[in-house]
């Protein structure tokens, strides 16, 4: 029998999951802001560097937030299949920030995040069938991934044009 107790810590520790991805991922980033990152040239609609960090730890904790609702039910065996989609496209989240800012490489992260998009929706898609709430909680999440996938295809093109 799942206790009270063991849903709030099966919390925490979905938190901590998404927030070391977070930070896995800020390993490769943080260091580029003010090296590689800056020498691109951006469009003009690319937002300031200080908006980012405030947007990935909300969607970090929204992403952890959705997958402690699909898992609160009845645990990882139940929700097995959401959660295995889920734990796929949080290693595609990082696996990005470390193609495009760790390896400089725009033109393989766009590909990668093509394949986190869908890999998001499809988990978004598994989300809502748990959880409406969950679903819900990764709409922003898809949102601002589709916003990257353009801004990083537009860096790609606009340094990388042949």
């Amino acid at each position: 029998m799942v206790t009270e107790r063991t849903r709030w810590m099966g919390l925490a520790v979905f938190l901590v999951i998404c927030l070391s991805a977070g930070g896995l991922g800020a390993i490769a980033t943080t260091p580029e802001i003010d090296g590689w990152y800056r020498t691109v040239t951006k469009p003009a609609w690319n937002p300031p560097d200080y908006v980012f960090g405030p947007v990935w730890t909300t969607l970090y904790f929204t992403m952890a937030i959705a997958a402690w609702l699909v898992w609160r039910p009845a645990g990882f065996i139940a929700a097995k299949g959401p959660l295995v989609l889920f734990a796929l496209q949080l290693a595609l989240n990082v696996a990005w920030s470390w193609i495009f800012f760790g390896l400089h490489e725009p033109g393989w992260a766009f590909a990668e995040i093509l394949i986190l998009w869908t890999a998001i929706a499809v988990t978004l898609r598994a989300f809502f069938q748990r959880s409406k709430l969950a679903g819900w909680l990764l709409v922003p999440y898809l949102a601002w991934v589709s916003f990257a996938a353009v801004l990083n295809f537009a860096i790609w093109r606009l340094n990388w044009p042949s």
